[in-house]
């Protein structure tokens, strides 16, 4: 009896060791820094400029397109666009835009696709500063998702402020996530 004591009691401090532990893991892990985005300089922001998108990846034309490039495509113009931040807070508001789809885009590159079954793709718009947002290939080319993501490169009749292009898609609860200045590359990649 007396050795199942000693037993119970030997355990009992082991796991208050056990939690002591724990709770100097969890607290070391909310000790972490804050991810935090900083202000960028005029001199700053120039630098991450990208004057031309590259389409690459899984397609069959890689493309290199300029804000001239986007112009010759289907332009659409857009009214009253309010880009908001992930609190949903209402953080711009564009009163007129031209831009093209993006579906339209990934239609000339054309996708490396096998058979009509072949569809396991993501696209990822890149910035210079690796800022991504992701689409799939569903939400392009079978969802209204595709027709409401928009490469930008034009605001209220003059050049975007934040880089040549920008992407967007306007239908998103909150737009500010995959809205991706200084657009730099449009990438697809197959799900392995």
């Amino acid at each position: 009896m007396k050795t199942k004591k000693h037993i119970l009691i030997l355990f009992i401090a082991f796991s208050c060791t056990m939690c002591n532990s724990s709770k100097k893991d969890k607290e070391e892990i909310s000790k972490t820094e804050k991810h935090e985005h900083k202000s960028l300089t005029a001199k700053d922001s120039r630098k991450l400029i990208s004057h031309h998108i590259e389409v690459k990846g899984e397609v069959e034309n890689e493309l290199r397109l300029t804000v001239d490039s986007l112009k010759k495509m289907k332009v659409a113009t857009i009214e009253d666009l309010k880009i908001t931040g992930k609190d949903g807070a209402i953080k711009r508001e564009i009163k007129s835009c031209k831009a093209v789809l993006l579906k339209t885009i990934l239609e000339k590159a054309k996708i490396k696709q096998t058979d009509h079954k072949d569809r396991n793709f993501y696209i990822v718009a890149r910035a210079p500063d690796d800022y991504k947002a992701t689409f799939s290939w569903a939400e392009i080319f079978n969802n209204p998702t595709g027709e409401n993501t928009f490469i930008l490169f034009e605001e209220n009749g003059k050049t975007v402020k934040n880089g040549e292009m920008i992407a967007i898609c306007k239908n998103d609860i909150k737009t500010g996530p995959r809205h991706v200045y200084w657009l730099k590359s449009i990438e697809v990649y197959k799900v392995k």
